[in-house]
């Protein structure tokens, strides 16, 4: 089955309201193995949102419209659908009482424009808004499905769990299931070109990346009759992408790169001590929004200048005059000095040029050195970063905590 879904009103066309509604559909969609091809917004008007349902009817076989059921005059989504179909609409008792029952519980006079929201396409059912005044309609009509929901998410949200979900259950032959595959060290292009045969001879499962800041991520779809053959599927295309990717991949679903860092390190019983410069904490914080961190987490310092990584690091003065703050030398002794300090399995630093200013010809902004110090070895590695400042801070905690879980593993 293809499912359209059609957003009504001109607040979201001008941004005044984010369409929240559009994505919650979607996924739930998926859920239920139903084809979503397109996604269309129309304003409030009559003639434009009947093109818009007669446009939808021709490539799709279930249109879910969501906005436009209210009482006021730009509320025309029932009308939109009916010219479109050419049927008329009458006026549904139940809901009418139910609306006048709403009025008189909370004291306040119904104005005679409320009335519209109960008036209904000829042969359509009504879905019960327990949050709000304006039912749903369910409409099968032209061998298509018809589904308006109200706008407010508080209203469409039950709504769609409570009848249309159960509904478009009971008629799905497939469901769609999805595992995302999180990546690091490798770019977009590069998950492309390294994937190639797999993304030329895709049928089903399928496979997607998406860019993220500082990772891909990629996921694989698979389109089948039960949850347990989705995961047999799911899981052969998996094992193909992995034994191309290797260790590139960190994780899946939600997992994210500091929680794998975590979980590794308890797993090893290994502690972990940083010493941060340009990153000014971010790598600490981003360790220490895991819960249960503090079973591997010793401390984090922030050495910003100089004097601090001398007093607290034993970084030498001789070092940072000769090579800089900035340099593979200071980056080595700030890990080293972290983890004899702290008492740690893992020291690991970091020194750079987050920018706007700061960098020169030999040391550009986005200049990044990290330390790792471990096993009685330091290890350092000089890195490169575009873009923005706190682009290059992620970026770089992103690079600092990849280091530790590949030396972990």
């Amino acid at each position: 089955m293809r499912c359209e879904i059609v957003a009504i009103g001109t607040e979201l066309l001008l941004g005044n309201i984010l369409n929240t509604n559009a994505k919650y559909l979607s996924e739930k969609l998926a859920e239920l193995g139903i084809d979503l091809y397109y996604q269309t917004v129309v304003g409030d008007n009559l003639s434009r949102v009947s093109d818009t349902f007669r446009k939808a009817m021709e490539r799709s076989d279930i249109v879910i419209a969501t906005g436009g059921l209210g009482p006021t005059d730009d509320d025309l989504t029932k009308e939109g659908l009916c010219h479109a179909l050419n049927i008329g609409m009458s006026v549904h008792e139940q809901t009418l009482a139910k609306i006048e029952s709403f009025f008189k519980s909370i004291n306040r006079p119904m104005a005679e424009c409320n009335k519209k929201q109960a008036y209904i396409p000829e042969g359509a059912q009504i879905i019960e808004n327990n949050n709000g005044t304006a039912p749903g309609i369910l409409l099968k009509a032209k061998a298509k499905l018809f589904v308006l929901l109200p706008g407010p998410p508080n209203e469409l949200y039950p709504m769609f769990e409570n009848s249309v979900y159960p509904y478009l259950k009971g008629n799905a032959k497939y469901l769609l299931k999805s595992r995302m595959l999180r990546i690091v060290s490798v770019g977009e292009s590069t998950v492309q070109e390294q994937l190639k045969d797999i993304f030329d001879n895709q049928t089903n499962p399928t496979i997607a990346p998406y860019a993220k800041s500082g990772e891909v991520h990629l996921r694989i779809t698979a389109k089948a009759e039960s949850e347990d053959l989705a995961d047999v599927m799911i899981n052969e295309m998996e094992s193909k992408v992995r034994n191309i990717l290797g260790d590139n991949i960190y994780g899946c679903d939600q997992e994210s790169l500091e929680a794998v860092v975590i979980k590794l390190l308890q797993n090893k019983n290994k502690t972990i001590s940083l010493a941060e410069s340009c990153t000014g904490g971010l790598i600490s914080q981003r360790l220490t929004s895991v819960p249960g961190a503090s079973k591997c987490f010793m401390n984090g310092i922030v050495t910003y200048s100089n004097e601090a990584k001398q007093k607290f690091l034993g970084v030498n003065e001789a070092t940072l005059r000769k090579h800089g703050a900035v340099s593979s030398e200071t980056a080595y002794e700030m890990a080293e000095g972290i983890r004899k300090v702290s008492g740690t399995d893992i020291g690991l630093s970091i020194t750079g040029i987050a920018g706007p200013d700061g960098g020169t010809a030999e040391k550009p902004v986005g200049l990044c050195y990290i330390g790792i110090s471990y096993d009685e070895k330091v290890e350092t590695y000089k890195l490169m970063f575009g873009g923005n400042r706190e682009k290059i801070r992620w970026n770089s905690s992103i690079k600092a905590l990849d280091i530790v879980r590949r030396i972990i593993i």
